[in-house]
């Protein structure tokens, strides 16, 4: 994937708030200091951002698209399914200490948030149907449950086990 300039600035912000947070509490952190240990200014931080917050949606959105852009194709079967829910646990597992500095700073509202538009913008549903409209928030909220729960736990079970799990419960032969 091909990055530009907007986007290394961004990574940069990234990275300064996630190392402030595991020096100092959340709150405590100003967006002076972001600057500061970015490397920029405060006008080019409120250029891609208007919170601290966002600067963790952007980091949430980004990785998405680096885990979409590496995954692009659509299960056909139970095997495809398994495969996939691993591959999404193998990418928090890589990122989970930032997942755990989220969760220390009581920000995993802002990660269920996100899955929540996430799966609502990648499934298809019949908008009359109240079922349909209702499965992208209980993938989602499976999902953060599952691997908040697996954090909690030191990410100490299986991965294959988890992935498993996640799909008898939602996958279903024809």
């Amino acid at each position: 994937m091909q990055y530009d300039q907007e986007d290394y600035t961004k990574f940069y912000i990234v990275q300064a708030l996630f190392k402030l947070m595991k020096e100092y509490n959340y709150d405590k952190i100003s967006v002076t200091d972001i600057v500061k240990k970015a490397g920029v200014g405060r006008a080019t931080f409120y250029r891609y951002f208007k919170s601290k917050e966002d600067v963790i949606l952007y980091y949430f959105r980004h990785h998405t698209q680096d885990f979409v852009a590496a995954h692009r194709f659509y299960p056909r079967c139970r095997a495809d399914y398994t495969d996939l829910v691993k591959d999404v646990f193998k990418y928090f597992e890589a990122q989970k200490e930032r997942f755990m500095l989220i969760r220390q700073a009581h920000l995993e509202y802002i990660y269920l948030d996100y899955l929540n538009k996430m799966f609502v913008e990648k499934f298809i549903v019949d908008h009359d149907d109240l079922d349909g409209k209702l499965l992208p928030y209980i993938y989602a909220g499976m999902l953060f449950n599952v691997s908040m729960k697996w954090l909690d736990d030191g990410c100490k079970r299986p991965i294959g086990e988890l992935a498993d799990m996640i799909v008898d419960a939602v996958y279903f032969e024809k």
